[in-house]
């Protein structure tokens, strides 16, 4: 695979990675361009399955990115959120879809940032659990420990937000 094809084959799943560990899309644009260019740079020729080791070097460089910058988090990620997809759905369809991504993406910024990377990893870019493994650089029952932790977490937050809305008598409205 020459450079071209490396790019365009795995820039989005690089992009989207960094954004949701950076929650910040200029800071994600310019994550994503330092892996391309140090994995452009680098000798890729005994790596055998290229996105997790691309995601990889983008994980590293998020890690060392510093402090997640919180100001206009909220507007960044909807926005990003809202844009519009390659697919042809019905726009209630549409709707829901958007509310529920921004839904994920919140519960997944309460994470722990080990647990946030696992589940994003896992079904942002939809890497499989021994890729995952391969990417962090951790085990893979550290990965599966990770992924279930932070899915109880998620679970908790939900069912906490639900009970909160039907309380009393408000469920009778």
């Amino acid at each position: 695979m020459n450079d071209l094809e490396l790019f365009q084959a795995y820039r989005k799943d690089v992009y989207y990675l960094c954004y949701y560990l950076v929650h910040n899309a200029a800071d994600a644009e310019d994550l994503c361009q330092e892996t391309f260019v140090r994995a452009l740079q680098a000798d890729r020729s005994g790596v055998e399955r290229l996105k997790p080791w691309l995601l990889r070097i983008a994980a590293n460089l998020c890690s060392s990115h510093g402090e997640r910058r919180k100001k206009g988090m909220w507007k960044e990620m909807a926005s990003f959120l809202q844009q519009p997809r390659l697919t042809h759905e019905a726009a209630d369809e549409s709707v829901l879809r958007g509310e529920g991504e921004l839904e994920l993406a919140r519960m997944l910024g309460r994470l722990p940032a080990k647990m946030q990377k696992v589940l994003t990893l896992r079904y942002v870019n939809e890497l499989s659990l021994p890729e995952i493994a391969e990417c962090l650089d951790i085990p893979l029952g550290t990965v599966k420990s990770r992924m279930n932790k932070g899915m109880q977490l998620m679970r908790k937050q939900l069912t906490t937000e639900t009970a909160g809305k039907w309380k009393g008598d408000e469920c009778l409205d």
